[in-house]
């Protein structure tokens, strides 16, 4: 692999838990649209691309990039499931319908923000991972994941029905269990953060898991094992599977 990356979208994503009383806990995952250009039709976490306007509210509470990544986890969670993570206060029903409505509308996160008297609470969220690839023939996003756990009186998530069509509340070992079975579809990324998160019984394992785990840019890499071509991202980065064969490995 050349040690020149191609240009790639600075993107941040939000895994939410939901816990269960009698199992691991629950993830929320949305279903891309066929339509959509990058993992069109695939189950993916909540997320999106970091938006001018992310960096400026960033840059107004005195962060850089990281903030402006979890300002982007924020707004595009309020966007695609009508969940606000990431404040300080749950605001009412009202006030979050009107908030999801402006970011649809075009308006920033900080306007949205200022508009229902809402603060940000960026400590909810919990470094995860960061993935950058390098592969050619694709749009690129560099993706920084978060873990965050849904409030106590959360409202009920709700699909926006234009990026994402579906979305459910499911475990990581059912998630890969469905995805096995063909009853859904999802992308490399997806499948070994799954795989990681599956380990875990609760969002304070995950988490503390996260916090000893040096986050490491991970950009899967073509190698030959076992004479068949694999697709691989390092063994130091907390993935409890590293490869996948390429010709099983849907690549995003």
């Amino acid at each position: 692999m050349s040690d020149q990356l191609p240009d790639a979208i600075p993107a941040a994503t939000l895994i939410i838990f939901r816990e269960a009383s009698d199992g691991p806990p629950e993830l929320l995952m949305v279903e891309r649209a066929k339509a959509m250009v990058f993992a069109g039709g695939a189950m993916v976490f909540p997320g999106g691309r970091i938006d001018p306007g992310d960096h400026v509210l960033a840059a107004r509470l005195g962060g850089g990039d990281e903030e402006a990544a979890r300002i982007a986890a924020v707004r595009e969670t309020i966007e695609e499931a009508g969940l606000p993570i990431g404040l300080a206060e749950l605001p009412s029903a009202t006030a979050l319908i009107e908030m999801r409505a402006a970011l649809h509308a075009g308006q920033t996160l900080a306007e949205a923000l200022a508009a229902s008297d809402a603060r940000l609470d960026l400590d909810q969220l919990t470094p995860w991972a960061r993935w950058r690839p390098a592969h050619a023939n694709m749009r690129i996003f560099d993706t920084r994941f978060y873990l965050a756990e849904l409030p106590q009186d959360a409202p009920r998530a709700s699909v926006d029905q234009t990026e994402n069509v579906r979305l459910v509340w499911s475990t990581a070992r059912q998630v890969l269990a469905d995805a096995d079975a063909g009853k859904l579809a999802i992308i490399y990324p997806t499948r070994r953060n799954l795989e990681r998160l599956a380990q875990f019984d609760s969002f304070a394992d995950a988490a503390a898991h996260a916090r000893a785990t040096p986050i490491k840019t991970i950009t899967p890499f073509a190698e030959q094992r076992d004479g068949e071509d694999h697709l691989c991202i390092p063994d130091d980065a907390g993935y409890p599977v590293t490869s996948e064969a390429i010709g099983n490995a849907m690549r995003g």
